[in-house]
């Protein structure tokens, strides 16, 4: 039987006024997002973080903060949504080998806050990252309450 619940952990690294993204097909709409992934079994959720956006973006971080738990109950299965505030630590952004990942990372890159919604993100999430993520630390409902 198949899990009724995924748990998934994204991570938002700001530097200079920029945000790590990667270039992934999230929907029609969207070929970005935030880097992140599924919480593995035996894993902490900073663990799994942290794993991810090594994977994902080559680079060591560390959770500084959780930002917000969200639900998608209308996914199958339903996800609960984790994201995190993240600190760079060490390595240099490269793109992922890919070699297991049915949705592969074309690309891995810094863009300027500003220019969030010219890659598929919306004014909703733009605003709440230029405000430094109000309400920090709570849970927010459903997935698009926080514009993701």
């Amino acid at each position: 039987m198949s899990s009724l619940l995924q748990v998934r952990v994204t991570g938002i690294l700001i530097e200079e006024e920029r945000i790590l993204l990667v270039k992934q097909s999230v929907s029609s709409e969207r070929g970005w997002s935030l880097p992140g992934g599924r919480v593995e079994q035996g894993e902490t959720l900073g663990e799994a973080m942290v794993r991810e956006m090594e994977e994902e973006t080559g680079l060591i971080t560390k959770v500084t903060k959780l930002l917000y738990l969200c639900d998608k109950p209308d996914s199958s299965p339903s996800l609960l949504h984790i994201t995190f505030l993240l600190e760079r630590l060490e390595g240099e952004i490269r793109l992922p080998t890919n070699e297991f990942d049915l949705n592969p990372i074309g690309d891995v890159v810094m863009v300027p806050i500003a220019d969030l919604a010219n890659h598929g993100f919306s004014e909703k999430f733009m605003t709440i990252v230029q405000r430094g993520f109000p309400e920090s630390g709570s849970y927010q409902g459903l997935k698009r309450n926080i514009g993701l």
